[in-house]
């Protein structure tokens, strides 16, 4: 089963969500729990043959952020979820991740 729940630490990309897993996806929340630093985001859907096709690319916030308008589905074996972290100046990127 897929997890929903992320703690995402240091400069990385990660798979939130592989293909095939059949989430519903209406929202993804992020908290920044790096002291409150800001960090840079790219949010992507990926097709192993097609490529990446980005929700955000190069998003900078910290604090607390709703994107509310995904609607995604991964029913299907093509499509995965990927984060990738990039640090602002020396402070490590760490995120919570909330899949609704």
């Amino acid at each position: 089963m897929a997890t929903l729940h992320h703690n995402i630490s240091g400069e990385l990309t990660k798979e939130l969500l592989a293909a095939g897993d059949d989430i519903r996806v209406g929202k993804i929340s992020f908290t920044v729990t790096s002291d409150n630093y800001p960090v840079k985001l790219d949010l992507y859907i990926e097709k192993k043959l097609t490529g990446k096709f980005y929700i955000l690319k190069n998003y900078i916030f910290q604090g607390n952020f709703t994107h509310p308008i995904i609607r995604f589905n991964n029913k299907s074996n093509e499509f995965g979820l990927f984060i990738k972290l990039t640090k602002i100046g020396s402070t490590t990127p760490t995120v919570d991740v909330i899949i609704n």
